[in-house]
């Protein structure tokens, strides 16, 4: 049944080396089952119900995308997205949570849309790439900056706007620690370096009575808070509609990036460099997306920690599907995602942001036109805590550079039409 579900002959591989390569990947990305219910209850969700939530949407993403594009790509709720879902919807925009899933459901259906249809590809290639570059970072940048305030290693400052936090602390001390830690994992190839020092981190805060202990297993509680809990915002406001643009875009950036590194690492590009399946899996992430919302959780998207179990033989959807399984396991675990601290997780965060900077050594440095609006977009993100901002900021920037510099023949017809909706976006609002 197993061979003719993933052709694991064909593809020169054995169900040992699925198995190994899925429990690979689950330790390196398992972390989200502790961080997502962290970032998404300071909106005022409900932790518990958030944690299963993130269990079931990473389940589900992970097995379809095993079942119906046979890859070894594992999905759960992206990081980035779950901080702007916070940070940048809820409490910059003012949405309520409820609202805020729903324009993550709305996301979901464009981004589905867009996979039965060429129109995908025409709008990825139709964005300059030092603009993706410059996104990527900053949305890196995000992610350090919230890590730090969390952690309280940066801290709020009248004088300064921000400043060093209170190094005394010994729940910032051991935050700064948890990143050091994660880093020196991660250097000796030590498979799941963020679970570990999440898991060291807490262990360390209990036994010192920085916090308390409640437990490891139990029956999962319940996702009645959040489950179907969404609420379609205004579809006819500009301020909607450039929010599901940045959605749309963030997913559609996160997911392309991975697929290329992931397939082309496993060898699973055809001759051409194209990938076969192509629908089937943007399919299954797009629906993994909507299925999240509706769960309760922010927008589902295929991860880079799938790197992890291809680098050890992974090469067909039963790496997922045993990824999957392993996120239904995890639903037992709640009262330990109760036990882990916020400063243990937000180490996580900074982590990541190390992982994303290296993009920025791609955007074009020999070209000021490129480059300037690539550094606007990659500021303004964490400094006005919203990722929209920084993409509104980095499109318009770039046109409106572009055309004073007498090259307006490098702005696509899509990059005129974005610029436009963002404009009017800070004309209107």
């Amino acid at each position: 049944m197993l061979e003719k579900l993933f052709h694991l002959n064909k593809l020169n591989t054995s169900v040992k080396i699925e198995v190994l390569a899925g429990v690979t990947t689950f330790l390196t990305m398992s972390y989200i089952i502790f961080v997502n219910p962290s970032i998404l209850s300071k909106t005022g969700m409900d932790a518990s119900a958030v944690f299963v939530a993130t269990c079931l949407a990473s389940a589900i993403g992970s097995i379809a995308m095993g079942l119906i594009a046979n890859y070894p790509l594992a999905l759960a709720p992206g990081m980035g997205i779950n901080a702007f879902f916070t940070f940048g919807i809820v409490m910059g925009m003012g949405l309520s949570w409820q609202q805020a899933l729903g324009a993550v459901f709305i996301s979901g259906i464009f981004f589905f849309c867009l996979s039965v249809t060429r129109v995908r590809e025409t709008l990825i290639n139709s964005i300059p790439r030092t603009i993706k570059m410059g996104i990527a970072g900053g949305i890196g940048f995000f992610l350090a900056i919230i890590g730090l305030k969390t952690s309280g290693i940066v801290v709020d400052n009248p004088a300064t706007l921000v400043g060093l936090g209170n190094l005394k602390d010994p729940k910032v001390l051991l935050a700064i620690f948890g990143v050091l830690l994660t880093t020196g994992l991660y250097v000796r190839n030590i498979t799941g370096s963020v679970i570990i020092s999440i898991l060291t981190i807490t262990i360390i805060s209990i036994a010192t009575g920085l916090s308390s202990f409640k437990g490891v297993f139990a029956m999962p509680p319940s996702i009645a808070p959040t489950f179907m809990q969404l609420e379609i915002p205004d579809l006819f406001s500009i301020s909607t509609l450039t929010l599901v643009l940045s959605l749309l875009l963030l997913d559609l950036f996160d997911t392309s990036g991975t697929l290329i590194a992931a397939t082309e690492r496993a060898g699973l590009v055809d001759k051409n460099g194209k990938l076969p399946r192509l629908k089937q899996t943007l399919f299954a992430d797009s629906s993994s997306t909507m299925i999240g919302s509706l769960l309760g959780t922010s927008t589902v998207t295929t991860y880079m920690e799938s790197m992890s179990g291809v680098s050890v033989g992974g090469r067909t959807g039963l790496t997922s599907v045993v990824v999957g399984i392993c996120f239904l396991l995890a639903l037992f675990l709640s009262p330990l995602a109760g036990t882990i601290p916020a400063y243990a997780t937000s180490p996580a965060l900074i982590f990541v942001a190390c992982l994303m900077a290296p993009s920025l050594k791609d955007i074009n440095w020999d070209d000021i036109t490129d480059y300037a609006p690539s550094v606007i977009t990659v500021i303004t993100m964490p400094l006005t805590f919203s990722v929209v901002d920084g993409i509104g900021f980095g499109f318009i920037s770039y046109t409106v550079i572009k055309l004073i510099a007498g090259r307006h023949k490098e702005i696509s017809t899509a990059m005129y039409i974005l610029t436009a909706i963002f404009l009017m976006k800070y004309t209107f609002l």
